[in-house]
């Protein structure tokens, strides 16, 4: 495995870790846990963001040959300065209560009383699979509703355009590599370790590490040498 590989996959990482502890994302897959099985929870969440990271990753990739690499190490490093003030700011500014924990909590109850109220039992298993929208024909209900709450949640997020900065700016297979892991290790955490995890997480210590971390990698990619 080359350096490149190597440095890529370690900031992805990283990054990952310290972006999506405590982020809502998180929050959603630790209560979606507690309430449904907890494998089709995983597996929705994680294959969510394992498309997202990819995505994001390809987007990174083609943005040095859709642009000179001068001005694409120049966004990259303004996108690693602008979230590590952003970070800094939420620790500074944060109370130390989980206001995302109770909006996404929040917005869970609302959609399963809104389910709850177009969901009648029924006798006849095949009317009610014949009824049923077409993906869910072929996944579970669950696994779609864990990857479509992760997705969109996900979606514009601060961590979606830090991997794809990161990408530009590093080698995009350890970017997706270090991305994929560190996804993996926050979502098992979410799922297995439940709400009580969630709700005992410092998100102003999160918010003060990834704030540092994204300053440390701004500042090297603004004393970086762009390579020929």
């Amino acid at each position: 495995m080359s350096l490149s590989i190597v440095q890529g996959f370690s900031k992805s990482l990283a990054m990952t870790v310290l972006s999506e502890i405590g982020d809502k994302t998180f929050f959603a897959a630790a209560i979606l846990a507690m309430r449904h099985p907890r494998r089709h929870v995983l597996a929705g969440c994680l294959s969510s963001l394992i498309v997202m990271t990819i995505l994001s990753a390809v987007v990174g990739m083609a943005a040095p040959n859709l642009m000179s690499r001068t001005l694409t190490k120049h966004i990259a490093t303004v996108l690693f300065f602008g979230f590590g003030l952003w970070s800094l700011w939420d620790a500074y500014n944060g109370d130390g209560e989980s206001e995302e924990l109770a909006e996404v909590e929040a917005e869970l109850d609302a959609d399963t009383k809104a389910n709850g109220q177009t969901t009648k039992s029924s006798t006849d298993d095949d009317l009610k699979k014949k009824k049923r929208p077409f993906m869910t024909q072929f996944f579970s209900p669950i696994f779609l509703k864990a990857f479509s709450i992760t997705f969109f949640g996900e979606w514009g997020d601060k961590s979606q355009l830090a991997t794809i900065g990161l990408a530009a700016a590093e080698n995009p297979l350890g970017v997706v590599l270090g991305g994929i892991l560190g996804q993996a290790l926050c979502q098992t955490a979410a799922v297995f370790g439940g709400k009580s995890l969630a709700t005992q997480i410092s998100e102003r210590f999160i918010a003060l590490s990834g704030g540092i971390l994204f300053i440390v990698f701004g500042l090297q990619s603004f004393f970086s040498t762009i390579e020929s």
